[in-house]
């Protein structure tokens, strides 16, 4: 068998990783911009012309070879940790090429994939020490403007451009599950930078140790958070609706206890949810911004507008006050649709609503085509239809066109309404036939398409998913963090100790505050985080994991289980390794190359 990698390139025996660690030397902007340059030089060199996308990403890819590997490796010279970062920006660069070139689509398509599989090969070839080093130490570039871009690491840079290739592998995952569990905490420096440690390192394994109020940051215990507040949430809301059913009268005109909290809570949902858009357009961008921000915008919005003419009304006489208190609850109502809604967005760390939750939402986008198309279809029946009844010198409100539209729209067409008119009649028979028929067809091949899409990659698409949704838990640099509605308490209580020059603390004494607080307040779930942590520490009681996950050895691979000895009583003089692995293994396939396959379908 002839030699996969050129000598001259480093071998997967060597150190395949830069003698000069990562902590200490931190590469300029302009550094890794000449590293990506020479990256997309490599690529567009690597494929001249359009190439197939899943030949690219095939393990045993004719592309992304071994020596093509040690190429780009190579390539990086003394930033091979920096490498992932500056291949999926490199990525980027070549999706930006492909949507502003149509002609050469295809091409960049297909680079873009290359540098992505590319990341995700070399991640995987890393020394595992410094794979959680590789996957979240942040970098800047250079823009094209000339600015320096925001700090983001390979794991973020990953997610903003839903890299499902890259945050499908196992090395993703596994940073990712340490960040979910809160093995790997972040720590917060001077210019918004984060720096990710191992917990263990930090702490004890005892109770105290563990009674940390820094462990409310923990993605996985800030999502038990949320589902215990929505759910407390969407009780003390479905008793406020009900309020104008039971009381009724002049003892109606102040608010209500379920009213109360449930204003409160809101309230508190909208802080922090400002707090969150702020953060995002500051630090990230917009890419980090999805379907269920819109929702949730449009929740905070019609609570807001509520809780506004509900106090408007209290503060009203007579008829005023009567007509605000309704439209309140008007509004209110229409708030309901939308909150049971999220509850998507709640329970989407189990694996099956968060695959729904992702064909919801992807069938959502597509569904712009069809409200564009039907927007400006509607427009012009719209206006024909009016002119048609207006030719004769009076016409009825124009609201009545357009509620006689979207009915045909939903399958009850008024046919009658423009029975005197034949020409209204067949503009009226025309709308129909190209709403219904064409437009609606139209939107279930996009649904059709886009649920496609999904499950033909349902696993990727989930684990992409879920690295999106961890991230975003931990990526607003929050040192103290208050999950609603306690945030309120923080914003009258903490805050002021921060902002106010005259009140303002030292970092000391500020970091004190907030520690005797949250521990006050979050006793009780601190208290379960302590507990369930020191219990069940997984080298403290391994045999409580085992006995709740099962015992699987199946990715384990030793020098004892290669050549066991057979040391058996009942079998004197038996052996399993009579043959030894070693001798085995010469007679199998390269699956490495896809020639190889060839080769052998060529003789049989």
């Amino acid at each position: 068998m002839e030699d996969l990698i050129d000598p001259g390139l480093p071998q997967d025996g060597e150190d395949q990783v830069s003698l000069i660690s990562i902590k200490s030397v931190q590469p300029s902007p302009d550094t890794l911009t000449k590293l990506v340059r020479r990256l997309r030089a490599l690529t567009l060199t690597l494929l001249p012309v359009e190439v197939d996308p899943e030949s690219i990403n095939e393990p045993t890819s004719r592309v992304i070879t071994p020596r093509v590997i040690s190429a780009y490796k190579a390539a990086a010279g003394d930033f091979v940790e920096a490498l992932p970062y500056c291949l999926l920006r490199a990525r980027a660069e070549f999706i930006w090429d492909a949507n502003h070139n149509p002609a050469d689509y295809g091409e960049n398509r297909g680079r873009a994939i290359a540098c992505e599989v590319l990341a995700r090969r070399i991640v995987h070839l890393a020394e595992p020490d410094k794979i959680r080093t590789i996957m979240s130490t942040r970098y800047k570039h250079r823009q094209v403007d000339g600015d320096e871009s925001e700090m983001a690491s390979a794991l973020e840079m990953a997610i903003d451009q839903h890299c499902t290739i890259f945050l499908s592998s196992t090395e993703a995952q596994d940073v990712v599950n340490a960040l979910w569990n809160g093995e790997l905490i972040q720590i917060n420096n001077k210019h918004h930078d984060i720096e990710y440690v191992p917990y263990a390192e930090t702490q004890d394994h005892s109770f105290w140790g563990h009674f940390d109020p820094s462990r409310l940051s923990v993605p996985r215990y800030q999502n038990i958070f949320r589902i215990t507040v929505w759910l407390i949430f969407l009780f003390v809301y479905s008793q406020a609706v009900r309020e104008p059913l039971e009381r009724l009268g002049d003892s109606h005109k102040f608010l209500d206890n379920w009213e109360i909290v449930l204003y409160l809570l809101a309230l508190s949902f909208i802080f922090e949810n400002l707090h969150k858009f702020y953060v995002l357009l500051r630090l990230v961008a917009w890419r980090a911004f999805s379907f269920w921000q819109v929702v949730t915008f449009a929740t905070d919005s019609l609570l807001l507008t509520a809780f506004t003419l509900r106090v408007g009304g209290l503060i009203a006489e007579g008829d005023q006050e009567t007509a605000l208190r309704l439209r309140s609850f008007q509004i209110l109502s229409c708030v309901s649709p939308l909150i049971w809604m999220k509850l998507l967005t709640i329970f989407d760390g189990y694996k099956y609503i968060g695959t729904m939750q992702i064909c919801v939402s992807r069938m959502l986008k597509e569904s712009g085509i069809f409200f564009a198309l039907l927007s400006l279809l509607a427009i012009g029946f719209w206006q024909g239809l009016y002119a048609v009844d207006a030719a004769d010198g009076s016409a009825e409100p124009p609201m009545t066109i357009v509620n006689v539209l979207v009915q045909a729209l939903l399958q009850s067409p008024n046919y009658d309404k423009f029975s005197a008119s034949p020409t209204g009649l067949w503009l009226f028979y025309l709308w129909n036939a190209v709403s219904v028929i064409v437009l609606l067809n139209v939107l279930i091949s996009l649904f059709s398409s886009a649920y496609s899409d999904i499950v033909d990659d349902a696993e990727a698409e989930y684990l992409a998913f879920f690295a999106g949704k961890t991230i975003s838990l931990i990526r607003a640099p929050d040192s103290y963090v208050y999950p609603a509605p306690f945030n309120l308490i923080e914003a009258l209580f903490v805050v002021p100790f921060e902002l106010f020059p005259i009140l303002r603390l030292s970092d000391k004494h500020y970091a004190t505050l907030n520690r005797y607080i949250m521990s006050v307040i979050f006793f009780l779930p601190l208290c379960s985080i302590a507990i369930f942590e020191s219990l069940f520490n997984r080298r403290k009681n391994s045999w409580l994991e085992t006995w709740f996950r099962g015992d699987d050895e199946g990715e384990e691979d030793s020098p004892a289980n290669r050549n066991p000895i057979v040391n058996d009583p009942n079998c004197p003089g038996l052996q399993i390794s009579k043959v030894s692995f070693e001798d085995l293994v010469k007679v199998f396939p390269n699956t490495a190359q896809v020639t190889h396959f060839l080769r052998l379908a060529v003789v049989k």
